[in-house]
């Protein structure tokens, strides 16, 4: 999967000399945004290859020595110095108006490109170019809440990173306990749903013949993943992220299961953020299982609820109200009454939250369902007390859901969830709606946070 090392080898050799060739050497002279803007300059004007790679591995190797002020001013170079020649497209708008052809409309077409642009696939030429400039987006990102005019330069990263990371370069490699262990250390860093403590829970997780692992992998990432999804096989779709974690459980023979449940899907990098590849993963695990495993009927998540404890907590209505005082009293989980008690006020607002509930500009509130539905997957079941881990619980109050992938309706619920919202969800879930004359018109919400946590099972 790695990059062969005499293709490695030549590049950096033609790198190395052709920096000797164009004395690319940096002296006292320290290293800034201004003088990388030079440097962005002469590889936009460069003709060679040769050249190209040395001003690219050049400008790469010094952005990684710049402290945190330099590397915000060098993007703000980006958005400043590279962006779109607006005389030159005036003129291209101009002549398209006169002559309104393919050959105008190409033209038109390159002018309105920004130079970062091209700027960014001349720099992934260089030797590891692409891990860099996935850093370089990474860097950026954590920087958007504070200078959001910065959003244009990663419009132009997001474009050229899914186009980079798309299907056809993805690899798809089974994980399991004779992965190297540089490999599975990773599994272990970037598991982002259920934490793993220790080795022995790794392999409590991928060793067993009811438990895979898959991840992505990218040829020029090497032993990167970049997303990877656990699947538990049982015999029944589960209401509990206990009962698939538990250390001592019967096991089931893989010929045995008639249900894959994906449990957790973990993004691994940072920068790649909003780049898709849950959907693909999930559609190529099926696939794979199907082929492999042809008693499985069914293929079910069992899925967080990263937002809706913040959404509850927005709520005014008294059933809301009471849920919160409910669920204000520490270790009310472990009473049998008081589970009871939330349960019953819970459900009908859990219902509320996935059905009805919008951000600002319409779309499904919860992160988690919006990928799900979709992929064309529909709302099965919500699951009470599904997961009461510490952050479960302080996130969605102990709620997890299970969305199903019912692969005739696939297509279906895709289409109707991507023209209208439409959520498709199992009749069992709309029951539990409260009456519509009963409640308040759920209200917009702006769309969930893009932090950490939304690496939670994607």
């Amino acid at each position: 999967m790695n990059r062969s090392p005499f293709f490695a080898d030549l590049l950096n050799t033609i790198a190395d000399r052709g920096r000797m060739m164009l004395n690319l050497v940096r002296g006292d002279e320290p290293v800034s945004a201004d003088s990388l803007a030079r440097l962005c300059t002469r590889l936009l004007s460069s003709q060679g290859e040769a050249s190209g790679v040395a001003y690219a591995r050049e400008i790469l190797d010094r952005w990684r020595t710049l402290d945190a002020d330099g590397r915000l001013a060098f993007l703000h170079v980006l958005r400043d110095r590279f962006g779109t020649d607006h005389v030159r497209l005036a003129a291209a708008v101009d002549a398209y108006r006169d002559a309104p052809d393919d050959r105008s409309a190409l033209a038109l077409h390159d002018a309105a490109e920004p130079a970062r642009q091209e700027l960014l696939r001349r720099l992934n030429l260089a030797p590891g170019g692409i891990e860099t400039l996935v850093r370089m987006r990474q860097d950026l990102l954590a920087r958007l809440t504070t200078s959001p005019d910065l959003a244009i330069v990663d419009a132009d990263f997001t474009h050229l990173l899914s186009s980079w990371f798309n299907r056809g370069f993805l690899v798809l490699r089974r994980i399991d306990w004779s992965t190297p262990a540089n490999i599975l250390e990773k599994i272990i860093r970037y598991e982002a749903v259920h934490a793993i403590h220790t080795w022995d829970d790794l392999r409590r997780r991928i060793e067993p013949a009811d438990r895979l692992c898959y991840a992505f992998f990218h040829p020029q990432l090497g032993d990167e993943p970049l997303i990877f999804v656990e699947v538990a096989l049982t015999r029944a779709m589960p209401t509990t992220i206990a009962e698939l974690l538990a250390d001592e459980r019967p096991l089931v023979q893989p010929r045995q299961a008639t249900t894959a449940v994906f449990y957790s899907i973990s993004n691994c990098q940072e920068g790649l953020r909003g780049i898709s590849f849950g959907n693909f993963l999930i559609k190529q695990v099926v696939e794979d299982l199907r082929r492999d495993l042809p008693g499985l009927t069914d293929f079910v998540t069992l899925s967080p609820v990263p937002g809706f404890a913040r959404w509850l907590a927005e709520q005014t209505d008294p059933s809301a109200t009471e849920a919160l005082d409910l669920v204000a009293n520490e270790g009310w989980h472990a009473d049998a009454a008081a589970r009871d008690r939330v349960g019953q006020v819970l459900l009908p607002l859990a219902a509320q939250y996935f059905l009805e509930a919008r951000t600002a500009s319409g779309k499904v509130i919860d992160p988690v369902a919006r990928f799900h539905l979709g992929n064309g997957a529909r709302l099965e079941r919500i699951d009470l007390f599904g997961d009461l881990s510490p952050r479960a619980l302080r996130q969605a109050h102990g709620l997890m859901v299970n969305y199903r992938y019912k692969l005739d309706d696939i297509e279906k619920n895709h289409e109707l969830f991507a023209a209208r919202n439409d959520v498709a969800a199992a009749p069992a879930v709309r029951r539990l709606l409260p009456k519509a004359a009963a409640r308040p018109a759920a209200p917009r919400l702006p769309a969930q946070p893009q932090g950490n946590e939304d690496k939670r099972d994607i």
